[in-house]
């Protein structure tokens, strides 16, 4: 499955990293597909939510991969595992991520994956239950272009981080403004400010709030 309208900030991204391959490493990667469709509610409309669980399920894990050195040498498949505390901690650690359950760690994201890629027979996270240890699939991580290989692992975090950003940024306007309406005494702003909030395609948690 290829996710063919992806965010602006999505592209701007890829093209950045990867020049004139990125489209062709976009549609070789499931993982990139993924991440596309999981992030189009940055410019989508309220019905479209934020996703940060899985999301912050695959950073953490591409994350650890990372900080082990993995994306550079060293053989992944030697690599002891992550421990879930560890991971679970880190999640909530991340913007939004401080009432996240381990729901999208233990099956939630792999099961998602599924749904898009049923053919695919592969899944972000591996697990050990026994030992409670986890791994990223590092075959989603690497890309084989002309001969060439490219670990998309450093380009994964940044796609997480600029989304996460990005929402930040709404959240923080939206509550700045509703602060000033508060010192503001013509209520046709305050009217004008609602209606604004309401539009097709405002932020879905801004859209209950003020719809509350």
């Amino acid at each position: 499955m290829c996710f063919m309208s992806n965010p602006l900030f999505f592209d701007e991204i890829l093209k950045r990293r990867f020049g004139d391959v990125y489209l062709r490493i976009y549609a070789a990667s499931p993982l990139l597909q993924y991440l596309s469709f999981k992030t189009k509610s940055v410019d989508k409309s309220s019905k479209s939510r934020a996703n940060f669980a899985n999301l912050y399920a695959i950073f953490v894990l591409v994350e650890d991969y990372i900080n082990q050195g993995y994306d550079t040498k060293g053989d992944y498949s030697t690599y002891k595992g992550a421990i879930f505390s560890a991971l679970f901690r880190r999640q909530r650690q991340l913007p939004f991520g401080q009432k996240l359950q381990n729901h999208a760690l233990n099956n939630r994201c792999n099961d998602e994956f599924r749904k898009y890629f049923p053919r695919l027979g592969k899944y972000p996270i591996i697990r050990d239950l026994q030992k409670q240890l986890y791994w990223f699939d590092e075959s989603l991580l690497k890309i084989d272009i002309d001969s060439k290989e490219f670990n998309i692992a450093k380009v994964i975090l940044e796609i997480i981080h600029t989304y996460t950003s990005l929402k930040e940024e709404k959240y923080s306007s939206f509550f700045d403004s509703c602060l000033k309406l508060q010192k503001d005494s013509d209520s046709t702003n305050l009217i004008k400010f609602i209606q604004e909030q309401l539009r097709p395609n405002i932020d879905a948690r801004i859209f209950e709030i003020v719809s509350f």
